[in-house]
């Protein structure tokens, strides 16, 4: 399934994504007294539980021909991040692919063990959103296309033979960086979480329909122009390392975002560095997860 959130008529709902079509799942569920979750955050808390819910919902109504009534066009709806409200921090890894890691240093850059920090929750934006070029704070906004995991099952002490059990789903984010900020302050946080800096979506794909996220192309093109050409395949550390060592002292909870890291080409890596301006647009596509657009004002 492809999970959006969407905002329609001035009310927020959420739906699948069929082609060039949205199913439009809270009035359906109305429509039938199926009680789903109001929010798509509740129903991966809930698990397999959640989308079997839709699948019987969506049975029926294809069976009973209810299903065309409460399907929108792509062109009539305001895409949201996939969740709207998240409950914490963007989970991010950095370094996590070795001509990235070099591009920002050198060889001496690539990393022994997992790097991770976090955006905070006021950068999440969605497909289709403007983020703004924030010049009264940063002239040095880069962008960072990544394969993102989100969490479905709470754990703690996870083993990696376990890790890919608690994972929901997979969508791509755009990891924003003002990077002068982030050379300025000696630490990430900053840089990273200027507000709309993350924008993510613009669906999660449940698991079952990725049958290796290590084996997907990754492209990012600014302006239509190819930047980033890569595979997940490339990662030094691995999804189910990265839950693991995530795990080990910290409760992952249904929602979690984990943003894996993004590979060479970022603006910084170019000579001179290619940093974003007004007007740029900037497409993530991840094989098989869709296309994230953006554009900067």
């Amino acid at each position: 399934m492809k999970l959006c959130s969407f905002e329609v008529e001035g009310k927020e709902s959420y739906g699948i994504v069929d082609g060039d079509r949205v199913i439009d799942l809270l009035p359906l569920s109305s429509y039938y007294n199926a009680a789903l979750p109001l929010r798509v955050l509740d129903g991966i808390a809930k698990g397999e539980e959640f989308l079997q819910q839709i699948s019987s919902l969506l049975q029926r109504a294809k069976s009973e021909g209810e299903l065309s009534g409460h399907t929108l066009s792509i062109e009539e709806i305001n895409w949201l991040p996939p969740m709207p409200e998240v409950k914490r921090n963007i989970i991010c890894v950095g370094k996590n692919y070795r001509e990235h890691a070099i591009e920002m240093g050198s060889s001496d850059d690539i990393p022994e063990h997992i790097m991770i920090f976090t955006k905070a929750t006021n950068t999440v934006a969605g497909h289709g959103h403007t983020v703004p070029l924030h010049e009264d704070v940063t002239s040095q906004l880069d962008y960072e296309g990544e394969l993102a995991v989100v969490i479905g099952k709470r754990g703690i002490k996870i083993s990696p033979d376990d890790a890919m059990d608690h994972v929901f789903g997979y969508t791509i984010v755009n990891d924003i960086t003002a990077r002068d900020l982030q050379k300025k302050h000696g630490q990430f946080f900053i840089g990273k979480s200027l507000d709309f800096s993350c924008p993510i979506g613009p669906y999660i794909v449940t698991k079952s329909e990725v049958a290796d996220p290590h084996q997907l192309t990754i492209t990012t093109s600014v302006n239509g122009e190819v930047r980033q050409s890569s595979s997940t395949g490339l990662m030094i550390f691995r999804i189910p390392d990265i839950i693991s060592t995530l795990s080990q002292g910290m409760t992952l909870e249904p929602g979690d975002i984990i943003a894996t890291g993004t590979p060479a080409g970022v603006g910084k890596g170019f000579t001179p560095p290619r940093y974003l301006k007004a007007g740029d647009r900037i497409d993530i596509e991840v094989e098989g997860l869709g296309n994230l657009t953006n554009q900067l004002q």
